[in-house]
């Protein structure tokens, strides 16, 4: 029930967050009601979508029969995306500054944090859950956030604040919930049928 809660709380506190997005009165009247419709059935179907891969790559990484490293796995579901992003590619021609251009040393830079990225994610699922993993995807959003309001100038109203203190708590109500799990409950219901039966051998023996 705890762990319950805390997504429940991660979910408001994230939807309180993006407070400067769906209280702008420009993008309300830009939109019309059948593009917030579809906009809103094409977010869903993004999330459920996310929320299947990141349960299935759980599955895979932690049931894994060919014991696979995470590299090894990474790269094997990478091969599926290497022919849409190639068409993608040959189909546009590089655009107007081709291939390869306009790419600098900060480009580079972010296509090693966004395979890095890939990586870490891989490690969090493996060693966590995927739950975990949206855990920290949601702090990494409020703290980039927060470093965009100090060094760029980006938003920070109270709400978002208040959202952000929502999320803090929601990490930390399901992070250090004391409810025992079901795999720690099973093992203990297992573990007694042997300690009745160690207790009655040694009445035996004292008899």
């Amino acid at each position: 029930m705890v762990k319950w809660r805390a997504l429940l709380s991660l979910s408001v506190g994230v939807l309180l967050f993006s407070e400067p997005i769906w209280n702008d009165s420009e993008a309300k009247h830009s939109a019309g009601g059948s593009g917030q419709f579809w906009g809103t059935v094409a977010v869903l179907t993004e999330v459920t979508l996310s929320g299947f891969a990141s349960i299935y790559f759980e599955k895979v990484v932690k049931s894994d029969v060919d014991n696979l490293t995470i590299w090894e796995r990474n790269f094997q579901l990478a091969l599926g995306s290497f022919p849409i992003y190639l068409s993608f590619i040959c189909f546009n021609g590089g655009d107007e500054a081709g291939y390869f251009g306009g790419w600098t040393f900060v480009t580079y830079l972010l296509a090693l944090l966004g395979a890095s990225g890939g990586l870490l994610v891989a490690l969090s699922i493996k060693y966590g859950d995927a739950i975990l993993k949206t855990l920290a995807t949601t702090g990494a959003i409020i703290l980039s956030s927060v470093l965009d309001h100090l060094w760029l100038g980006g938003p920070l109203t109270p709400i978002m604040s208040l959202a952000g203190c929502v999320v803090v708590l929601a990490i930390f109500d399901y992070t250090f919930d004391p409810s025992p799990t079901v795999a720690h409950s099973t093992a203990i219901e297992k573990k007694a049928p042997d300690n009745d039966s160690d207790t009655s051998i040694e009445l035996t023996k004292s008899a």
